[in-house]
């Protein structure tokens, strides 16, 4: 298996997680918190896929993140600066991302074609590239990618047990 199929098959794994998470669900399950302060479907869905849009973006040196240019952020319509990605949000902010299913995995989907847009003729020298100096080491492209990988995985699998809670609890 080449770099580019690898990073192809993780990526769509979490592809697989997020829709197995969010389809078929109602507006108000995917806001379904299990207390105050805990993370909705439709937070963890919309929070992981902007850090992989911001991510991409800066390690491929895009433009700039499909929130932006696609119209992602007008159609989400969320009281936050167009550059927020969650990270670091209070229970309230958490709480004030609410979106439907097929908005949420539009703007996954359209992510996920980009960044296999970017991973597909990788090489393995590629991934030795320095994308991201403030941190000691250096972040690589490579150690990049699995980072996002594993933090959409993480955030996936949360979204997956809220589903469950969400569901038994009717």
């Amino acid at each position: 298996m080449r770099t580019p199929e690898l990073l192809a098959d993780a990526f769509g794994r979490v592809q697989e997680a997020v829709h197995e998470a969010v389809e078929g669900l109602l507006d108000e399950e995917l806001a379904y918190r299990p207390d105050g302060d805990a993370n909705s479907i439709a937070w963890l869905v919309w929070h992981l896929t902007r850090i992989q849009d911001d991510h991409i973006t800066d390690a491929f040196g895009l433009d700039a993140q499909l929130w932006t240019t696609e119209g992602w952020a007008d159609r989400f319509d969320l009281p936050f600066a167009p550059a927020a990605t969650g990270f670091g949000f209070t229970s309230k902010q958490v709480a004030a991302v609410r979106a439907p299913g097929d908005l949420l995995l539009g703007y996954y989907d359209a992510v996920h074609a980009r960044t296999l847009e970017q991973v597909s003729g990788l090489t393995n020298a590629e991934l030795e590239r320095i994308v991201d100096t403030s941190w000691n080491p250096p972040v690589t492209l490579g150690v990049r990618l699995i980072s996002v990988i594993a933090d959409d995985l993480q955030h996936a699998g949360q979204a997956a047990y809220v589903r469950g809670l969400a569901e038994r609890r009717g």
